[in-house]
């Protein structure tokens, strides 16, 4: 991921009041391909209904230009949370 992605992507969830983002997936281990999608872990500092999470998606896939996964760790099974924690790059804290 670019530096200019990284920033729009930050600077996009810092509007939605995020106080974590995690990048995990194939573009963290930096095995993705042009096509690949990025995976965001995020913690926000107020609970996000599930169409305020798909409208902050859909905000990142269009500003982004690719497919954005967006999740928070209520969202992930408890048998890939571990998996997940140990591949994340965390991009803001």
């Amino acid at each position: 991921m670019t530096t200019q992605m990284e920033n729009t992507l930050i600077s996009i969830l810092k509007k939605h009041d995020a106080d974590r983002i995690g990048i995990f997936g194939s573009r963290a281990r930096g095995d993705d391909r042009p096509d690949s999608d990025l995976d965001l872990l995020v913690d926000f500092r107020k609970t996000k209904s599930l169409l305020t999470l798909v409208s902050i998606e859909q905000e990142l896939s269009d500003s982004l230009g690719i497919k954005v996964d967006l999740l928070t760790e209520k969202a992930i099974s408890p048998h890939l949370i571990d998996r997940i924690k140990a591949e994340l790059k965390v991009v803001y804290q």
